[in-house]
């Protein structure tokens, strides 16, 4: 299988700066700050480049929640009891284009396990492009539309896994707290590597 991390690399940062700054008076460190925010941290990175933290170290994420693409309600606190999988795209972003295919499959096979997926589309400036993604690559589940990087900014906690680049994968356990993160494109083993350890939990 080929591995699309190192075919292409994640979106430029400045791309998360021009949503930062788009989203108004928010905190620009959760854009460009050093993952966990620096200083004492509770997770560990491994070569793969998969942060995880501990089951008892873990914090919930803020509010993330809003209209979904296809102009429904979705907020992600009403999924806690299952393993959630958010996932940061843009229809403009190579990367983004080389996970798809791998993220629609992986939401089909995992759903009987008790996994949702959810999609944080960002930096659409209209939903088309979004939605024709969607459609080209199979993607059944939802996705807020974020444009501007509101959600991104404002959905994690200081000093949590929170999304640094685009695309970001960021998993949240049966309890809703923030479990799991990687800030690349992921093909189909690494998304499982990702998710299966969650499912197995307790």
């Amino acid at each position: 299988m080929r591995n699309f991390s190192h075919e292409y690399s994640p979106c430029p940062r400045a791309v998360l700066l021009a949503s930062c700054a788009a989203a108004g008076a928010l905190v620009l460190s959760a854009c460009t700050g050093k993952a966990g925010g620096g200083g004492d941290t509770n997770f560990v990175t491994d070569t793969g480049g998969i942060s995880t933290v501990a089951k008892g170290k873990r914090t919930a994420p803020h509010k993330l929640a809003g209209e979904t693409l296809d102009g429904a309600q979705l907020d992600v606190a009403d999924l806690k009891g299952k393993v959630v999988v958010m996932n940061v795209w843009g229809s403009w972003c190579p990367p983004c284009r080389a996970e798809a295919r791998h993220f629609a499959k992986v939401a089909k096979e995992t759903k009987p396990k008790g996994v949702e997926f959810v999609g944080i589309n960002t930096r659409d400036a209209n939903k088309g492009p979004a939605i024709s993604f969607e459609k080209d690559y199979g993607i059944e589940y939802p996705s807020l539309y974020d444009p501007a990087g509101k959600l991104i900014v404002t959905g994690f906690p200081k000093g949590s896994l929170n999304p640094q680049a685009i695309p970001s994968t960021i998993v949240l356990d049966r309890d809703g707290k923030i479990a799991a993160r990687s800030l690349k494109a992921l093909d189909e083993s690494e998304l499982r590597k990702l998710v299966e350890p969650l499912i197995a939990e307790k």
